[in-house]
């Protein structure tokens, strides 16, 4: 981790609790867990700042997770322009992919097959198998 960076948040970003953990991530309303030292630790950072300052707290439905991630991958571009990081598309999109995997696998319908919808109380229905009368 980029010593010189954390300093520099922890300046800028007085109210965000920073706090060591497993891997980084993001816990509203302002808790950033500073996960192990990784090859791209500071893009990873600026990541979860970016949950932060776009005001996330929480999602109803998966599809409004993968947009929140896409938020803060936006919000981590424009950090990094600011605090001297590189930002690589390929990590980003490579995060990405895998909220859009989860997605993709959570909204199958066991049954069928098809891609069910999730509605804004959480639960999946397949269009397929569910009677709708």
């Amino acid at each position: 981790m980029n010593k010189v960076l954390l300093d520099r948040l922890r300046a800028d970003f007085p109210d965000v609790v920073w706090r060591e953990g497993k891997k980084y991530l993001f816990r509203p309303p302002k808790t950033i867990m500073l996960g192990p030292a990784e090859e791209h630790d500071d893009l990873l950072l600026l990541h979860e700042l970016g949950h932060y300052l776009c005001g996330h707290r929480d999602f109803d439905t998966l599809p409004r997770r993968v947009k929140m991630e896409r938020e803060a991958w936006d919000k981590a571009r424009e950090l990094c322009d600011k605090y001297n990081v590189k930002y690589d598309e390929d990590i980003a999109e490579g995060e990405l992919d895998t909220y859009r995997d989860w997605l993709d696998a959570k909204s199958r319908c066991p049954k069928c097959g098809l891609t069910r919808y999730q509605t804004s109380d959480g639960e999946f229905h397949c269009p397929r198998c569910e009677n709708f009368t």
